[in-house]
């Protein structure tokens, strides 16, 4: 590697690169230390209900089996913050899919076999899953998702929508998603004395220490959770989940260390899901375009055993002129899996309705749907009143329209045809909140280079490698005299990997230990002592003052489709998207995350959802085979580009945060251009074609 000074901002590559392509990297489910046995759990059987009798006999006499944990035997746990994760702890099933049993045995195929074999009765009681937009249970949460207040009114909505010249009302709704990472939920876990150390695929080990250590009465110190690699998680593996309490539980009960990794088919029931939404989005404005009155009543599920409420409305807060608004959220308990964190919660479905809606009014108003938001675009935060630390959309709008080559496009739909197929083109906004959390750090010279340790989590986003140019920066050193250790809880406490607030927060910190450890050398003339020097940063005080600005990232998204009108497939040809996200520190690992992004979301408006199935309970669609994921044959021609952004009210680096800026905008943008290629509305996603066809008559 070379020595010369790294620069943040350029393309640097992935410091773990290699050892992930040739294997040496390990993953949770990799880890078996001597004596390991193996676990599957057993799913419940009804979508609610009791269990009433339970037999292991079977599953016990299968050659390997070990042990079978139920609610009758399984290690008791202390009450917790998240109740999802009190497993095996009484025989009430809150929903189809809920762990009832652990079958642990000597090998994968015994533990298969003897959870197969587990004998339960239930007494079955009626159920409700199916989420209506007239739902009898809706209600009104003081909350949604991340604190957001549940209902935000300004000014009065009603008047100004009845006086409005130009109106749209429409509703849009968004299945189920699953978030499906490569890596499933796995955990090795076992006990060394009083010691629990566990090696686990998650977004954050210090917040799964803190859990584990809650649970099972021990102190913190008295756990070590290791995350050295993570195959993937989109959020859901933002919180602990029940595969690491199982198998720290079969581990205390055998005496041995067990690993557990969940099949493909339970994970759907078990790691929680981006949860359906219907949402009516009204827009009332004045023949110029000029938005008057807005509304963005958002409803959907959550479960009986815990709340969580995608902030679907939340992104009509932030984005467009709207003196008279009204945005609320409006949920039902169902007997479901508790839904949670996908990619972009709350701003990935909700920007779908609004940037539709957005469209909608730009044709009824007669305006460049790219006209129509740069006259809307506000000087601060509608909702908050609060100035913008900087809002690079207009400038996303403009650059974006010029390079797709927007200029001259012919806004009648359904007038582009190749024969049997017709071609449209759209755009629609992105945005996302920039987010930061304190963290600790530490840096230390020693052996001639430098170690940088803080508990970051790289889920595959490159975060090794940036926190590296940060380091490296900061110590005005070459970046292979930079060793970062990353991934065990054992290390400086740092936030989960969530949110997009990763870099932002671990490498404030680093930035902070590595100055002061900059410092340190100076004082002592600039060598470093045999004994080595280090330093520790925590950015807890530091944050104080960063409320006094709207923080967002925004961007543009720019699609072009072409729809067969014989078979009803939608296939996007270009997508592009132009980004403002303060300081890019790597463009290499940057742009791969703005295309990861941006093709989730194009998987979102043409692929990806599930349906509960009212008599089962169940969702229909719980592997890869029934629920499907954009693949390489459905993407083409996508370009990531950002504009340069200097904002001084973030962090040391002037970065924000782009693991899901991508993914918002592009389903609504996929859906724009699909209506200006046939001049058919369709609100409903995934686009399928059994849908197309019929909208287009076939």
């Amino acid at each position: 590697m070379s020595t010369r000074r790294p620069v943040l901002g350029t393309s640097v590559e992935r410091l773990e690169g290699r050892d992930k392509v040739t294997g040496r990297a390990r993953y949770a489910a990799e880890h078996t230390p001597p004596g390991t046995l193996c676990a599957q759990t057993v799913p419940a059987g009804v979508a609610r209900g009791r269990i009433t009798a339970v037999d292991t006999s079977d599953a016990l006499a299968v050659p390997g089996a070990v042990a079978v944990l139920t609610h009758e035997d399984a290690p008791r746990l202390r009450p917790g913050d998240d109740p999802v994760l009190q497993v095996l702890q009484g025989p009430g099933v809150p929903h189809r899919g809920w762990p009832v049993a652990l079958a642990v045995a000597e090998t994968f195929e015994a533990a298969c076999e003897a959870a197969a074999a587990v004998r339960l009765s239930y007494a079955a009681e009626e159920h409700d899953c199916v989420l209506t937009a007239d739902h009898p249970g809706l209600y009104a949460p003081e909350q949604a998702n991340g604190g957001n207040p549940g209902t935000r009114v300004r000014g009065d909505f009603e008047a100004a929508w009845e006086r409005a010249p130009v109106r749209v009302d429409g509703t849009w709704t968004v299945p189920p998603l699953h978030n499906h990472p490569m890596e499933p939920h796995a955990s090795t876990a076992r006990w060394e004395g009083g010691r629990l150390i566990v090696h686990d695929s998650n977004q954050g080990s210090s917040a799964v220490r803190r859990t584990l250590a809650g649970l099972f009465g021990l102190d913190e110190e008295q756990v070590t959770v290791v995350t050295e690699h993570v195959g993937g998680g989109f959020g859901s593996k933002g919180t602990p989940r029940p595969q690491v309490v199982l198998a720290a539980m079969a581990a205390r009960r055998t005496g041995r260390p067990v690993k557990l990794a969940l099949p493909r088919r339970q994970m759907a029931a078990v790691v929680g899901h981006r949860a359906p939404t219907v949402q009516r989005v009204r827009l009332g404005a004045g023949h110029d375009g000029v938005i008057r009155a807005l509304e963005h009543d958002a409803v959907t599920h959550t479960s009986a055993v815990k709340e969580f409420v995608e902030q679907a409305a939340v992104p009509a807060r932030v984005m467009y002129t709207s003196p008279h608004s009204r945005t609320v959220h409006r949920v039902a308990r169902l007997d479901v899996p508790t839904p949670s964190w996908m990619r972009a919660p709350g701003e990935a479905p909700g920007m779908y309705a609004l940037e539709s809606a957005m469209d909608e009014l730009a044709g009824a108003c007669g305006l460049d749907p790219v006209e129509l938001r740069l006259r809307n675009d506000p000087g601060t935060e509608p909702d908050s009143g609060l100035p913008f630390s900087s809002r690079g959309l207009a400038r996303c709008l403009r650059e974006g329209a010029r390079r797709f080559g927007w200029e001259g496009r012919d806004p009648r739909p359904g007038v582009r045809r190749e024969g049997p197929l017709l071609l449209g083109t759209g755009v629609a906004a992105s945005t996302y909140p920039v987010m930061t959390s304190p963290s600790s750090a530490e840096a230390r010279a020693e052996d001639g280079g430098y170690r940088v340790l803080v508990n970051a989590t790289d889920i595959g986003t490159g975060a090794r490698t940036v926190l590296a140019q940060i380091a490296a920066d900061a110590l005005c050193a070459p970046l292979d005299a930079v060793r970062i250790e990353i991934g065990s809880s054992d290390l400086p406490r740092a936030p989960l990997a969530g949110g997009s607030s990763g870099t932002a927060s671990w490498g404030w910190a680093v930035d902070k230990a590595c100055r002061a450890l900059r410092a340190r050398i100076g004082e002592h003339g600039g060598t470093v002592p045999k004994a080595g020097l280090s330093a520790r940063a925590d950015t807890a005080g530091d944050l104080a003052g960063l409320e006094e600005f709207a923080r967002h990232s925004f961007g543009a998204q720019f699609a072009e489709v072409q729809v067969d009108t014989r078979t009803g497939e939608t296939r996007v040809r270009r997508l592009l998207g132009v980004f403002a996200a303060g300081r890019i520190l790597n463009a290499r690992t940057a742009r791969s995350q703005l295309v990861g992004g941006m093709t989730m979301g194009l998987s979102m408006a043409l692929l990806e959802g599930s349906t509960v199935d009212a008599a089962f309970g169940d969702f229909v669609e719980s592997d890869l085979a029934s629920y499907h994921v954009a693949t390489c044959a459905d993407v083409h021609g996508i370009e990531a580009h950002w504009v340069e952004e200097e904002d001084p009210h973030l962090n040391p680096m002037g970065s924000k945060g782009i693991g899901e800026l991508g993914v918002v905008g592009t389903a609504a943008a996929v859906g724009n251009a699909f209506h200006h290629a046939t001049g058919v509305r369709l609100r409903d996603l995934p686009l399928h074609p059994d849908k197309v066809l019929t909208a287009l008559g076939g």
